[in-house]
């Protein structure tokens, strides 16, 4: 057997393999914030495919959290019962479901990316009538701008931020009610919980800004209160941007991914998902295949006690294989590949292990068999 068809054991929870479904936006909703049968057959299909774990798409713990109105939601109740049946499904097909909890913060109240992603005022709609929002940062005069004009921003208050981490720990409790295995804190890409970490984005001098334990505190007690609704035997994953790619000025950086996955692993975080960047328009992203694995192998050198997930630049099995295979990460999450073939996962079973038809559905298996 390869490195990467080995199980995983995170608390009680068993995951059949070391491939997951990286969260990325469908942008597919209704300005309601519910899924689609779009998302019943994309995140389905992937689980179809033979990843281990299927993770949604960042899906807003508010409505002022979304990227897009077209984003997927967990603020009601409703989420959670529309969302049931896509968990049962990638139950039933051996995959383990999680959910991607976020809050886009002033990233937020934009267009969908074929609509030029730029921001909409309260006062203006998208191209489907959607109407936007006033969003919010922890510094709105640190934020750069798109182009053209800034969005609507206001700076957190004390009742912004309150309201913040009870709005995770409720959707926390709906993702459970929904069948989900898994919930993932997000705190990269520029949203939020990026905006207060990173200084370039975050100038305050209250509890939480300024040095690095005031600068964190948010994420830490988003993750508190996660893990307080959590289940004990289910995991907790957080992804995290391990550096800016800002090199020009005071910026989040790995040193402080590092001192950050050992706080996060004393609150029951349970696996750091490192990707990178998103956060300013600055950014020297270098690209290529790999390209973020040495931020995930920093972490998983820097930490004990802490499963490390890599994300980026992973097209072919073999190059996952070896991640696992060599102690780079434990867990190997594909973007894009998965969207280009979504039986990804069952493609990689047969090239790394020769005959693998049964690990393919009943259904489709006479197309393999040799």
């Amino acid at each position: 057997m390869s490195d990467l068809f080995s199980d995983l054991s995170l608390r009680d929870l068993e995951v059949p393999n070391r491939l997951a479904v990286s969260p990325m936006c469908q942008y597919t909703c209704d300005a309601d914030g519910l899924p689609t049968e779009w998302h019943r057959v994309h995140l389905g299909s992937r689980a179809v495919g033979g990843a281990g774990i299927v993770m949604t798409e960042a899906t807003a713990v508010e409505p002022r959290g979304r990227i897009t109105p077209h984003d997927l939601g967990i603020w009601s109740d409703e989420h959670a019962e529309a969302l049931q049946p896509i968990t049962e499904f990638v139950r039933d097909q051996g995959g383990v479901p999680g959910i991607q909890l976020a809050h886009a913060g002033h990233k937020a109240s934009k267009t969908r990316p074929w609509d030029g992603n730029v921001p909409i005022a309260p006062d203006e709609t998208d191209p489907d009538g959607a109407a936007g929002w006033e969003v919010l940062s922890p510094s709105p005069d640190a934020y750069p701008p798109f182009p053209g004009d800034r969005p609507a921003m206001r700076k957190a208050d004390q009742d912004d931020i309150e309201g913040v981490i009870d709005a995770y720990r409720a959707a926390a409790e709906r993702s459970l009610e929904a069948g989900f295995e898994i919930a993932e804190v997000h705190a990269a890409h520029g949203y939020l919980l990026h905006e207060f970490l990173s200084p370039v984005t975050n100038d305050r001098d209250d509890d939480y800004g300024g040095s690095f334990e005031n600068r964190t505190r948010l994420v830490r007690e988003v993750v508190k209160a996660v893990r307080d609704v959590w289940p004990d035997e289910k995991p907790i994953f957080v992804r995290i941007s391990g550096t800016d790619w800002v090199e020009d000025r005071e910026s989040w950086d790995i040193d402080q991914s590092v001192r950050l996955a050992g706080d996060l692993a004393e609150l029951g975080v349970d696996l750091l998902d490192v990707s990178s960047g998103g956060l300013h328009p600055d950014q020297q992203v270098p690209g290529g295949p790999n390209f973020q694995v040495p931020l995930a192998e920093a972490v998983r050198e820097g930490t004990d006690d802490l499963a490390v997930g890599a994300v980026g630049g992973v097209t072919e099995p073999e190059q996952a294989d070896a991640l696992v295979r060599n102690g780079r990460a434990d867990l190997v999450l594909v973007g894009r590949e998965f969207l280009r073939d979504p039986y990804f996962g069952l493609r990689a079973a047969g090239e790394l292990e020769g005959d693998a038809a049964e690990k393919w559905p009943v259904q489709y298996r006479r197309a393999v068999q040799r």
